[in-house]
């Protein structure tokens, strides 16, 4: 069946995202916005079956929006930063082995940390501002034709010319995918997620670090305590993390120091610990483009290696996803441009998994501990400690900071020195 009218999208063209999260939002604005530049007037519409206004979803992120995401929203998308939404400004991370501990400040913007589902709603807000369509309902199939896609859904069919998968891990409309297009989700690490109120006086006590562990455990490949202005969220990761794991991470010596109060849990909130479980990617998706369609964030395994920034990842990815859109077209050899607009990220994965492995076999044998040490002697090995919890620059940068000589030597020293 040959393809028709794959170039770029034109005057009245449609376009169906599926998923109003953070990358399906920059996506819609950003070719709204875009086709309003170059005089074209473009029909967006968003497909979404959660409902954010009043909370009524549960986000299992962990809500930190790391730099440059307030650039990227103001520059790019011309909306508003919502910093009236910010619980904390992260100013730093506490990483912890199984009996050392360092604290990692940096010298850049700090994060925000935030409620997710106050964030979506904030955005997809300030998308039908901007006059893209919001359809409260799932999608439960696809047809591709030569000349549009057939979009079928639990309200109404919608034909587009071009189809933007936002949907982050969700394993449904992956299937749905799958079967039309051949897609295949990214590989992925699960993660158990919950929170924890000590008191005013404990968030006080606590600070705006984050904690990173990195524990001996086989199965919790790491773990972070992040505060969130009137609570902490609690969240570990792994390739099969469940609750159990959770309640033993929560038993750890070293996290149980970090609570404040935690001998008090379940005094402040009826609702701390429960714990709510989630996926986020550790690779690339299979046939993440193609005629008609094209994946951005998660749902591409567009992410930073090992450590995420999903959200700021999402909102690049779909600006760039709607600027190969509007300029070169809809077809899959128009977003081979697409794929190369992100070489940034995708040519960072391989060094994220050497990142991953080191600190997976580093932790599993204890030596963690030795590393940490040594970083308290060597600041270019104390920086890219820094930027690896962070995901603050790209991994390339953190491994070659890493093995500077000063750094090897501080190592070895740590080794032989005992101390």
């Amino acid at each position: 069946m040959k393809q028709t009218h794959l170039g770029p999208l034109q005057d009245g063209g449609r376009v169906g995202i599926i998923g109003g999260g953070p990358g399906g939002v920059a996506t819609a604005i950003a070719i709204k916005q875009g086709a309003r530049a170059l005089g074209r007037e473009a029909r967006v519409v968003i497909m979404e079956g959660k409902q954010f206004a009043g909370e009524q979803h549960h986000n299992q992120c962990a809500g930190v929006l790391s730099p440059p995401i307030a650039d990227l929203i103001e520059r790019d998308l011309k909306i508003p930063f919502p910093h009236a939404l910010s619980r904390s400004a992260i100013t730093g991370y506490i990483l912890h082995g199984a009996r050392r501990e360092i604290i990692l400040d940096g010298e850049t913007e700090p994060s925000v940390a935030l409620r997710r589902v106050q964030f979506d709603a904030y955005m997809l807000n300030a998308a039908r501002e901007c006059g893209v369509e919001v359809l409260p309902a799932r999608v439960t199939a696809f047809e591709f034709h030569a000349d549009r896609v057939v979009i079928y859904t639990e309200n109404t069919p919608r034909e587009v010319e071009v189809v933007v998968g936002a949907f982050g891990m969700d394993e449904g409309s992956g299937v749905l995918f799958e079967n039309a297009v051949g897609y295949r989700p990214p590989l992925a690490l699960n993660s158990v997620v919950t929170k924890y109120h000590p008191g005013d006086e404990g968030m006080i006590r606590f600070g705006n670090r984050i904690h990173a562990f990195l524990p001996t455990s086989p199965r919790i490949e790491f773990g972070a305590i992040t505060p969130k202005g009137n609570h902490l969220t609690i969240n570990i990761a792994g390739d099969s993390v469940d609750a159990d794991l959770m309640s033993a991470f929560l038993a750890m010596p070293q996290v149980r120091c970090s609570l404040p109060n935690f001998e008090n849990a379940g005094r402040f909130d009826a609702n701390d610990l429960r714990f709510f479980k989630g996926r986020f990617p550790r690779g690339l998706a299979h046939n993440f483009f193609g005629d008609r369609f094209v994946m951005v964030g998660d749902a591409a395994g567009l992410v930073r290696a090992f450590k995420g920034k999903g959200v700021t990842s999402a909102i690049q990815t779909g600006i760039r996803a709607a600027q190969v859109i509007l300029r070169d077209g809809i077809s899959s050899r128009a977003f081979q441009n697409y794929y190369r607009a992100n070489s940034d990220i995708i040519d960072d994965l391989p060094y994220g998994r050497v990142m991953r492995q080191l600190t997976i076999t580093a932790s599993r044998f204890g030596l963690m501990d030795i590393v940490l040490r040594a970083a308290e002697r060597d600041s270019h090995l104390r920086h890219a400690l820094f930027d690896a919890v962070s995901a603050h620059r790209p991994y390339r940068d953190v491994v070659r900071e890493g093995l500077t000589v000063n750094a090897t030597r501080a190592m070895m020293r740590a080794i032989f020195s005992g101390n």
